[in-house]
């Protein structure tokens, strides 16, 4: 027999529980499950005293981590945002008079779980995390407190904000141990958690009427709490070693889309110097999108803070049903409505962002263009307009981006109880990969470098990751299902090899690869190499090819891409990728295993917003058409 399973088509963040159990078949799986606060390696360590650090705040001691360096895990950069800190900006930690064992990852963000983000729910009802996360870690190469390198000496700083839709995410997934990172390329690299879904961007009349500024009243929290993270790395890294004025903020997928906010944010000025985009889009929404009811002029989206709190209301049993619980929110002072939503729980306002057809993914409104924090005109506009921290930028994608998604579209690959995956139409698989991949490379890379070299500055470096020798597993061969997918450059750039469970990691990087290793080792060398000194160039040794800059590759057609593969696929190389989005739009309408629901969803995703999004704002416009095409057409 065959079982099918699987949810609504697009839903991104959805776990991707399929790679597991096929892998795992038949061995026994069981989910792991997260740990609070563990280290890396699953066991609290032993605290070193030569790593003892005195910061602004008080001393630190961490422990002896992998590859020579010390790593200080769960420091306080703001103080908790709990109660009446709820939605508010982040304040500086509070001091402590005893020196503070840095020895275990602070608490995950209050979110739902998830394992394709490598947090597993604690508990039946989804959850994990609490609202008191505000921590960072910190990885150094080792050395003695005398020491500690200062002035010129000083370590370039890369400042890692995660993934995760901005609604999910952690950083201390074992993915992202930075140790390797830290001690081959003599870095200092600090990760950070900020506040996540409707407790990171939440934008309300009530809540801005309270606020103590502009900057607070923007409702981006999430954005504030990485821009009060870069402020206490200005204010400490020293300590470790670190230079601050040499510092790189870098993310990958919605911490992509971050870095791009902080290119943004006036706010942001002076706290970074080189600026790294992973998988990231210039995506966000309008003040009305992030507020308004959804029968409004303009209309808000369905989950906007109007139709959140008429829903909390409601399900906690304020009013007794939708019609009254919008009077009530009317009624109320702005200063009583916003006592009482930051009386409510946490996992009470998750709840009513839940997705009722994928009910493990939140949809929040975010970032929000609030005009004061974030601009208010479209990014790329303000890319154009020269309006941005000019700072040298890396930008890049990953080939097969989408795999990671579409793979879990059980109309477009069979499962077999649960554990055998067959693509059931490969030539259409493949179709939908590339293009929805190119649009991805249009939004993250192509439009965004074109908009700043337009402004006048040249220091854009783009790259896209090709590298897809991935094992056959039962039969299916893995870089054909995945390829280069969302996400997959994270263990060659972090070298960790290690994706949150053991057998999980074993089989996809257990075996030897010196194509694999080499890459590795070369993607850490130009990364570092940019943190050192603003351009990637040909490495840190100097023996790479030369990464050439966006521009000097710049034709009506595209700009210069340094393509990552191993030398089986092609190795390192530049290349001009002629990307545009008129291209791909013939592209789309050329492509013959398209049914009309997926080419007009393609369409107007290219040409405005995310089908998804205008979905979630009540289904008007291009692609709210889409879904009713879509439906007299059987979905094809």
């Amino acid at each position: 027999m065959e079982e099918e399973e699987g949810g609504r088509r697009g839903s991104w963040w959805k776990p991707a529980l399929g790679v597991l159990l096929l892998l795992l078949a038949g061995a026994g799986f069981v989910l792991v499950r997260f740990a609070s606060g563990q280290s890396p390696g699953g066991v609290v360590p032993v605290a070193d005293v030569s790593s003892e650090r005195l910061l602004a705040h008080g001393s630190v001691v961490g422990f002896a981590s992998g590859h020579d360096t010390h790593a200080w895990l769960g420091i306080p950069y703001a103080r908790p945002p709990v109660g009446g800190l709820r939605w508010r900006a982040p304040q500086a930690a509070e001091a402590w008079a005893d020196t503070r064992d840095a020895l275990e990852f602070g608490r995950p963000c209050l979110q739902l779980g998830s394992d394709l983000a490598m947090v597993p729910s604690e508990d039946p009802s989804g959850f994990v995390g609490n609202e008191d996360c505000l921590y960072l870690n910190v990885w150094a190469p080792r050395s003695e407190p005398d020491a500690v390198p200062a002035g010129d000496a000083r370590w370039p700083v890369l400042v890692w904000i995660h993934g995760g839709g901005n609604v999910s995410g952690w950083p201390g997934a074992k993915l992202y141990d930075a140790a390797r990172l830290a001690g081959r390329e003599k870095l200092v690299v600090v990760s950070l958690a900020y506040r996540l879904g409707p407790l990171g961007w939440f934008s309300h009349p009530a809540i801005r009427a309270g606020a103590a500024d502009a900057l607070e009243a923007s409702g981006n929290f999430g954005n504030l709490d990485q821009i009060r993270a870069l402020e206490w790395v200005q204010d400490n890294v020293a300590e470790f070693g670190g230079d601050p004025t040499r510092v790189t903020v870098f993310g990958e997928s919605a911490g992509g889309l971050d870095v791009y906010a902080l290119l943004l944010s006036r706010a942001a000025g002076g706290l970074f110097q080189q600026a790294i985009i992973q998988s990231g889009s210039t995506t966000a929404v309008s003040r009305a999108e992030a507020e308004n009811p959804i029968d409004a002029d303009p209309p808000g989206w369905a989950t906007s803070s109007s139709e959140a709190v008429a829903a909390l209301l409601e399900t906690v049993g304020v009013v007794p049903d939708r019609a009254a619980a919008r009077d009530y929110a009317e009624s109320l002072p702005a200063a009583d409505l916003a006592d009482l939503l930051r009386a409510r729980s946490g996992r009470e306002i998750l709840s009513v962002y839940r997705d009722p057809e994928a009910p493990l993914s939140l949809v929040v409104p975010k970032p929000i263009r609030d005009g004061s924090l974030l601009p208010a005109e479209d990014w790329l506009d303000a890319f154009r307009s020269g309006a941005f921290h000019r700072v040298p930028i890396m930008a890049g994608v990953n080939r097969d981006e989408m795999k990671l998604f579409l793979f879990q579209d059980v109309e477009l690959v069979r499962r077999r109880f649960g554990l055998f995956y067959r693509i059931r139409d490969l030539p259409r698989y493949e179709g939908l990969a590339r293009l929805q991949s190119d649009a991805w490379a249009l939004r993250g890379v192509v439009e965004p470098a074109t908009a700043i070299n337009q402004a006048g500055e040249g220091a854009v470096y783009a790259y896209r990751f090709d590298w897809d020798d991935l094992p056959s597993v039962l039969g299916q061969d893995m870089g054909q299902l995945l390829g280069a997918a969302h996400g997959l450059e994270l263990p060659l750039l972090f070298g960790t090899w290690d994706v949150g469970d053991p057998i999980l990691s074993r089989l996809l990087y257990g075996d030897a690869n010196p194509g694999r290793d080499r890459l590795s080792e070369q993607m850490m060398s130009y990364w570092a190499e940019f943190a050192r000194s603003g351009q990637p160039g040909r490495g840190g040794e100097g023996v790479l090819p030369q990464w050439l800059p966006w521009d000097q590759g710049a034709s009506p057609t595209g700009g210069a891409w340094l393509l990552l593969d191993a030398p089986e696929g092609g190795g390192l190389r530049m290349a001009q990728t002629p990307l545009s989005r008129e291209r791909v739009l013939e592209a789309v309408d050329a492509e013959p295993n398209l049914g009309p629901f997926e080419r007009c969803t393609l369409r107007s995703e290219l040409l405005g917003r995310d089908v998804e999004e205008e979905a979630a704002a009540g289904g008007k416009g291009p692609a709210g058409r889409c879904v009713q095409e879509g439906s007299r057409a059987g979905g094809r």
